[in-house]
């Protein structure tokens, strides 16, 4: 076996005649192009050039090779050709992490439809997750996030608030009332996200409101919570986008201005300035005003 990047000093020497022009044509010393030469020769046993005083000559072999040596040399054009193409082309998958009910109203909302009509060879696919996806880890490439992230790798830009409030059912309320201000929370029972989401700002912020309150449920989703809010077992923080469109529940406090963030589109900086990514963000960023009804509500 040999480094098929030797065969490029061999085809600059074949062609020039001397190393020394070769080195100019590479952009390189006199002495990586003899060594590198070398190198090829000592893999492969045989010589592939004779210095004369007049320069460099091929030998028998070198001859015989010259034309594969070209040929591989086209191909590797080629490809390189190939790849900046594919990397000009709006074509292929568009790995899209965000919460499950926001991928459920951008689909209803027609969004997604105006950017496959103006991007045919481009296709939005659903990582759904209410909990981050590591985009460094190549696990999506495009995420819509809200709140903080301590990912200082990723690049992105705002699009919306996110904003939440507390909620109830109806039924909650006929049953128990409703809580009238912040400080009524520690007398009701909570919904709340689980302790392994202990980093969701809504955990640290009933901790610190309602210290001692009792919890009703816990669930990994926000849909996980509006079903239980709308089962009546209690009161939760909920996105409004969300909680307000839902009929059987109602608002009860808010909106939490210690609860509200950004959202953002966010992608890894490798990614940003591909052909498909590109032309998501841009999508996303003209979309901006009809976005922010479904985002933040």
């Amino acid at each position: 076996m040999f480094d098929w990047n030797d065969l490029r000093f061999f085809l600059a020497v074949a062609k020039e005649g001397s190393t020394l022009a070769a080195a100019k044509v590479l952009g390189v010393n006199q002495s990586t192009v003899q060594r590198r030469l070398a190198d090829l020769e000592a893999q492969l046993g045989q010589r592939l050039v004779e210095r004369l005083p007049s320069g460099y000559r091929l030998t028998e072999l070198g001859v015989a090779i010259l034309p594969q040596a070209q040929a591989v040399a086209a191909s590797a054009q080629d490809f390189e050709q190939a790849l900046r193409d594919l990397g000009r082309a709006h074509v292929g998958i568009i790995r899209l992490t965000c919460p499950e009910p926001v991928a459920f109203r951008l689909t209803q909302s027609g969004i997604l439809d105006r950017f496959h009509a103006k991007h045919p060879g481009l296709k939005v696919e659903f990582v759904l997750s209410d909990q981050y996806v590591d985009l460094a880890k190549g696990e999506a490439d495009v995420a819509l996030r809200s709140g903080d992230t301590d990912d200082n790798v990723l690049v992105g830009r705002k699009i919306a608030d996110s904003l939440w409030a507390i909620y109830a059912s109806h039924q909650y309320i006929e049953r128990h009332g409703a809580p009238a201000t912040v400080a009524d929370l520690a007398r009701h029972p909570l919904i709340a996200f689980e302790e392994s989401m202990s980093k969701h700002r809504t955990v640290s912020w009933f901790k610190e409101v309602a210290p001692g309150a009792t919890y009703a449920a816990r669930n990994t989703s926000v849909l996980g919570l509006i079903y239980a809010t709308k089962a009546g077992v209690g009161v939760a923080p909920l996105p409004m986008s969300l909680g307000d469109a839902e009929a059987d529940l109602v608002r009860v406090i808010g909106p939490v201005p210690e609860l509200t963030r950004a959202w953002r589109i966010l992608t890894h900086p490798d990614q940003r300035h591909t052909a498909r990514i590109s032309a998501f963000f841009d999508f996303v960023l003209k979309e901006s005003e009809a976005l922010r009804p479904i985002l933040t509500g």
